[in-house]
Parts: C-alpha cells; structure tokens; sequence
C-alpha cells in the first residue's frame, strides 16, 4: 500500500517552454561569470599583450568544454538518481555497497557546495552594482550592496513559484545580450578567434611564469556547473543538455567580445571591467540594470540549492533536522529558514570583509575546486559499479583529477588573499556533517533491539487489565528499528516498566529514509490482531517527514479495509460514535555523564547534544502534532572500557 505523493508538473520532456523554464533555474550562476572573468583576468597579468588575451580566452573556451560540457553535461547527468542530481544524490546511489569512506568525500563536496552558496550571491551582486561606477564614480557600493543582497534573502520565505516563471523568459533576453554585444565587440581585434585553437591555451600556460594567476581567475567561467548538476531534477537532462548547447555559444561570444576589446584598448583596461565597457554607451544603463537582475536570479538559483542540499544532508544523517518550509507544491521549493538567515550572515561578512568584487574573486574558486573533486571521485565509483570499462574510468579520473587538480592548485595561491575563508566556512560545515554522522552511527549501534512478537503476549495481557487506568486509546511510539518485526527494548521498557501504559491500540512507526529522492510508501504488519500495529514508512531523502498527516492516512486505509475500528474504547464515547484519540511517546536519548568511555566519543557525544539544540526536537521533526506527544528521557550510557566496581568495606 503507498501513500500518492502529489508530483509537480513536469518539464523533463524537451520542449520550448522546458528549455525556457531551464535557462531560468539551471544557468544563473555560470551565466553571469561574464561579469568578472576577463576583469579577474587582465588583474592576473597587468603587463598583457595580445597573446596572452588570446589564450587566456581559449582557455576559458576549453574550460567550458571539456569542465563544463564534457564532465557534467554530457557524463554527469547521466548519474541521476531516480531523476535527482547533485553530490549528496550521487553518494546515496553508492552508499549501499560503496566504500565507507565515501561519506566523508561526499561530505566534504557538500560543504564546499554551501561555501560556494556564501560568496557566490556577494561576489555576483557586487559585481553586478560596481557597474553603476560607470555612471556615478562616487555611488556607495557596499551599502547598496548590502541592500540587495538583504532583499534577495527576504524573499525566500515566499519562495520562487510566483516569480520562477519570470525568470525564464528574463534569462533569455540576458544570454542574448551577452552574445549580441560580444558579437558586435570581436570586430575591434577579428584575431582573437584564434581562442578556438587550443595551442594558445598551452602556451599561455607554458610561456606565462604566472599560470596558476591565469588557472585561477580562468576557472571562474565554471563554478556555475555543480550548480547545473545539482538542479537536475527540476527539469530533466535533455532540457539542460540542449539548452546548454544556446548559452555555452553566447558566453564564448562575450568572451571573445571582452577579449578583443582589452587587447584593441590598450591601457584604458585597468580602469574599467570589460564586461561593461564592450557595452554601445546608450546602453550602459539598461546594461547595467540587467546585470543586477540577472545576479539576483543566480543568487536565487545558488540558494534554493543550498536549500536542496541541507534537505537532503538531514534525509542521510548528514546534519540535524531542521524546520523545512515548502512554498509550493512544485517539487523541490522549499525554504529552510536557519539556513538562509546563516547564509544571510555569511554573505553580509563576505561583503563587509572584502568590500569590492576584484578582493572577493581572490577568495572565490577555492571551495568549488574542492567540490568538483569530490564529485570527480564519486563518479568514478559510481561508472564502475554501473559495468563501465576500467580502463575508461582509469582514464577518466586521471584526466579530470588532473584538470581539476591543476584548478586546485592555482587556487591554492589564493589561500592568503581569501581563500582562507571560503575554506573556514566548508571546513566548519563539513566538519558538522561528519561529527553528526559518527554521533547518530555511535548512538545507533548502541541501542538494543527485540522481537515484536516476542512481546505480543505481556502488551495483550497489559491490555486486558483493569486494574491498569488506560493511558489512550491509541498508543504510538517512534522506532529507529532497522529491521521489519524489531522495536527497541527501551519501547518496551516505556510500556511495560516506566508507568505501565494499557491502550486499545499499540502502534510502532518506523521511518525508513530511503535513497530514492520521492519514496512515500508504507506497509502495516498486524502483529497482535486489533491490539499492536507495526508501521514502517518509507520516505524519500527529499520528501518532508509528517508522521501525523501519513498516520492518518494509513489508519483511513485501513478502516476502509476493514482491517480497524477507529471509534473510542471509551464506552460513553464508542455508543457516540467518536473516533478514539491517540498519544504519542518520544523516547529522548541522553548521554549519561557516568559513561566509561574514550575520551573521543565523549566530545562526540556532547558535539551531538551541542548540535540537537540548534535543531528541531523529533516530534517537530516528524510534524507531530505537539499538542498530543509526551517525551520520555532515558540515560545513553556508553561503557567501552572496563570500570570500577565499589566493593563492601573491609572486602
């Protein structure tokens, strides 16, 4: 029996109005990267000359091709889970027979993801509003930044259904801007077409001492492509794949467009950014204002998908529970509102610390770097479990650890410049992924486990007497179970030992989270007839869990079937027909002090009961409703080295 899951409408099929939505949710980080490449560029190499534009060009030009294309397009996409894209989605397809280690790789990629989701809005948005420097040389930048950025993160809690549709049509007319201006701008120096031919890439990097400057600000024209592959499931491989075939085009010709207008200016780049300056004058302040929307738009698409990426660490065991808003019932809107106020914060210091967009693209890169090879390792694994060749995943690995390798290490030269804090905020967020995991796995192999029916017999005798006051009609309690027919000894302890508890109905719930990103499925085991329920529900690592609501709906099921009576054991209530009430019991596991263990899984444990308060409590988790949960609190005592024993005196 399965619970409907209400999908949204789909846009996997390539259509127009698909492409249209893509180019609107899919390309606003990588397609705004125009905004400061070249700028980062030319910054690399004051000194330039035309060759070096040339191949700093036919770097970026190959950079989208073999990074972007080749890696992600046309291989990543095809690593989907049930439809759904993205590090942590990958891991979950390997996390069954992988190795264990694994968790940690995916860990790392996901908090690099989210440090990337600090700085990308900052450095986008300001970028975007320097641009009015050209109008106004002495506009107050930071503060209007400020502004921005603070609007942007407001409107999350309406979430983007009633705006989403709009950006489509928006990122249209951008990415035809952008190859329009470029187009008419290569005229002013026709040579820099040969970008298209590799050997210039090479030899930049060869003759140049400064390569890893030029690796460094050459990388930002990619960042956007985890970003692409993380939105996977909201509109399906073929739309991206053909809609990137427009927007690679369009960013190559703006490309080369602030290519050849650096090297036919000469000295006039210094002072101006190039994305701005190949602009027809009467058009600098539409230019302008288009820019600024069009960062909005990929500072909205960056945080939905840190959104995405916090929903999915906690269906895997990656992070707390945290309170989870959908917005619509379009699939995968959801605001997260700890996150986005933490993501608030961190932006606002990105801005106040850097303070101009040439400053923040020496501490962006670094973390994304560390993303794609994470995500590098995780599709090796994952080629190799689906039956392909090793010698193809050999070579895959070696190229793209290779390419990605070098990305890094021209990073790493940004470490001193900001580097350092695009790291600090991944190296904290990885570091809470990875304590929490080993915490719940610790807890978990500590708790004991029985039987269901081995209870069947004192739960039916507990029922039937009397001299017991009935503490509910309908008894439930939460079990981590892992095994269908098992509950844990501490359930049984709360009925039978803690305050015996005689009910009508006795229901253990068990809540699987699966792999598949959807899954809202259940079955019902009716271990002891009419008395005790064992419930075990299955839900997708993307679904929210709201045990009442699928409560309700299974006890409906079954009444329907006539497999149970919901009216009241009450007498007074049965003979009026009114459904009997249920009561639910949380068992709040916490770390005894008097524990006899290391003191490593000592800071783990009060690094779990550190982190819970900045979560929800379960029954909030679960969206119980409060009004009818009762917690219980037992000691989680951890004996893993020998203690003493107290003796008599004299013995």
């Amino acid at each position: 029996m399965k619970l409907r899951l209400q999908k949204s409408p789909s846009v996997r099929r390539v259509s127009a109005m698909g492409m249209l939505v893509t180019l609107g949710i899919v390309f606003g980080d990588i397609g705004t990267s125009p905004l400061y490449v070249m700028k980062a560029v030319v910054g690399a190499n004051p000194g330039f000359d035309a060759d070096y534009i040339i191949g700093a060009v036919s770097c970026v030009i190959w950079t989208l091709t073999l990074q972007t294309t080749l890696k992600y397009v046309v291989i990543a996409l095809r690593a989907d889970n049930k439809g759904e894209g993205g590090i942590l989605a990958l891991y979950s397809l390997l996390r069954r027979g992988g190795p264990k280690w694994l968790y940690a790789v995916a860990a790392v990629g996901a908090a690099a993801l989210v440090a990337d989701g600090v700085i990308t809005p900052a450095v986008t948005v300001t970028s975007a509003v320097e641009g009015l420097r050209a109008v106004n040389a002495s506009l107050p930048v930071v503060p209007l930044v400020v502004a921005v950025i603070s609007v942007i993160f407001l409107m999350q809690r309406a979430g983007t259904g009633s705006i989403g549709r709009l950006f489509g049509p928006y990122m249209l007319c951008w990415f035809l801007m952008l190859g329009i201006v470029g187009a008419f701008a290569i005229g002013s120096f026709p040579s820099v077409l040969k970008a298209f031919n590799p050997w210039y890439a090479v030899r930049v990097l060869v003759d140049y001492p400064g390569w890893f400057l030029v690796l460094g600000a050459v990388f930002l024209c990619t960042t956007g492509a985890e970003a692409l592959y993380s939105d996977l499931g909201h509109c399906g491989r073929g739309n991206i794949t053909v809609s990137w075939l427009f927007v690679k085009c369009m960013l190559i010709l703006n490309y080369l467009g602030q290519g050849a207008w650096i090297v036919s200016s000469g000295g006039e780049v210094m002072d101006a950014n190039p994305f701005y300056a190949i602009m027809p004058g009467w058009f600098l302040l539409p230019g302008i204002i288009m820019s600024a929307l069009a960062a909005v738009i990929a500072s909205q698409a960056l945080l939905s998908g840190s959104f995405t990426i916090f929903s999915e660490a906690m269906g895997l065991d990656f992070w707390p529970r945290m309170r989870i808003r959908h917005t619509s019932e379009h699939r995968g809107q959801l605001y997260v509102p700890a996150v986005n106020w933490a993501l608030y914060i961190g932006c606002v210091a990105t801005v106040l610390l850097f303070r101009s967009s040439s400053r923040m693209e020496a501490a962006y890169g670094l973390a994304i770097t560390i993303a794609m090879l994470m995500t590098t390792v995780l599709l090796a694994f994952y080629l190799r479990g689906r039956g392909t060749a090793g010698w193809l995943v050999t070579l895959f690995v070696c190229f793209f650890g290779a390419l990605e390798g070098c990305f890094l290490a021209a990073n790493m030269f940004k470490f001193t410049h900001g580097g350092w804090f695009t790291i600090l905020i991944a190296g904290a967020v990885c570091a809470v992924m990875i304590g929490w995991r080993k915490a719940f796995r610790v807890r978990q192999s500590l708790l004991e486990y029985g039987k269901l029916a081995d209870y069947a017999g004192i739960i039916s005798d507990l029922k039937a007497d009397r001299e017991i006051p009935k503490y509910a009609s309908n008894l439930v309690y939460l079990s981590s179970a892992p095994d269908d027919g098992t509950v844990e000894s501490k359930i049984v302890y709360s009925i039978v030992n803690k305050r015996p508890k005689r009910a009508d109905h006795y229901w253990m719930v068990h809540i699987d989270h699966t792999d598949a990103p959807d899954t809202l499925e259940y079955a019902v085991d009716e271990v002891v007839p009419e008395t005790l329920f064992d419930v075990r529900m299955r839900i997708g690592f993307r679904v929210e869990p709201q045990v009442t609501v699928y409560l309700r709906q299974i006890v409906e099921d079954l009444v329907a079937g006539g497999r149970f009576n919901l009216t009241s054991g009450y007498p007074s209530l049965r003979r009026r027909g009114i459904p009997g009430d249920f009561h639910f019991i949380v068992i709040h596991r916490v770390f005894s002090p008097s524990s006899n263990c290391p003191p490593s899984t000592r800071r783990l444990m009060r690094l779990h009961s550190f982190l819970l308060r900045i979560g929800l409590p379960p029954e909030k988790a679960y969206g119980l409703d409060t009004s009818i949960v009762s917690r219980e609190v037992v000691p989680l005592v951890i004996n893993t080295a020998p203690g003493r024993r107290i003796r008599p005196v004299g013995s």
